[in-house]
């Protein structure tokens, strides 16, 4: 049970997707002008990351290596539909605020990015849990930032009224350069108190999967493959020695 309850925590605390890996930042930048929209689409990102880690685990040795990234999206497209279509029948209104970013689930990359890097290697039951993790984290994430942007632009929160009838809003806040402002401010914060984050490269002593450093990434591979082209570097090296030798 504590791997499942690990998986949990690594979503929500450790490795926040929002927080600390600093991915999914479209959605999070577009539908968080409210407490309520973020955690909305946070909640349906959830239902669709968990259902498809665990739907890639269980299929992860018939896929064929060659198209698996292809399987994956055809996956996800389906629970997308699937998700889009219940919030259309019970939920419309959420389903009108979020619009066009629900079907862009598809090709978010923290859900993409999950199935590639823990679904396809482990099985069914801490994929599941890995994937409601990582959503949950996602989910209060999107909700902090949400309520941040809606208290300050215009004195609510979850549409409850909660400053003074004097308090002029900052409408700036819920519009579109209100979300850069908020980014901008969290990135200040965990640079200046050196917080794990994939901005900083503290991440590396979080242990995060990409080497958490973003500021000094090559930009097409993280560390891990980084580390493995210098073991094959080695090798030829080695291997042209003995050839040269022989």
């Amino acid at each position: 049970m504590n791997k499942y309850i690990e998986r949990l925590s690594n979503g929500i605390i450790k490795e926040n997707p929002t927080f600390i890996i600093m991915l999914g930042m479209c959605p999070t930048l577009a539908v968080t002008t409210s407490a309520i929209n973020g955690a909305g689409m946070g909640l349906t990102t959830t239902a669709v990351l968990a259902m498809s880690n665990l739907l890639i685990a269980a299929l992860r040795k018939i896929i064929p290596d060659k198209v698996r990234i292809p399987a994956y999206i055809v996956v996800v497209a389906s629970l997308v539909t699937i998700v889009e279509l219940l919030l259309k029948a019970y939920i419309p209104v959420l389903n009108q605020a979020l619009g066009i970013y629900i079907p862009l689930i598809v090709v978010n990359c923290i859900i993409l990015g999950r199935a590639e890097a823990y679904a396809a290697k482990n099985p069914i039951g801490l994929s599941l849990f890995d994937g409601i993790g990582m959503g949950l984290g996602f989910t209060i994430a999107l909700t902090i930032i949400g309520a941040f942007r809606e208290i300050l632009g215009n004195g609510t929160i979850f549409d409850f009224q909660i400053m003074p009838s004097s308090y002029e809003p900052i409408s700036i806040f819920i519009l579109a350069p209100g979300a850069f402002f908020v980014l901008a401010i969290l990135t200040a914060l965990q640079n200046k108190f050196k917080l794990p984050s994939a901005t900083n490269g503290s991440g590396n002593k979080a242990g995060l999967a990409c080497g958490g450093d973003c500021s000094h990434c090559g930009g097409n591979v993280c560390s891990t493959n980084r580390d493995m082209i210098k073991e094959d570097k080695k090798t030829d090296a080695v291997n042209k020695s003995t050839k040269k030798e022989d």
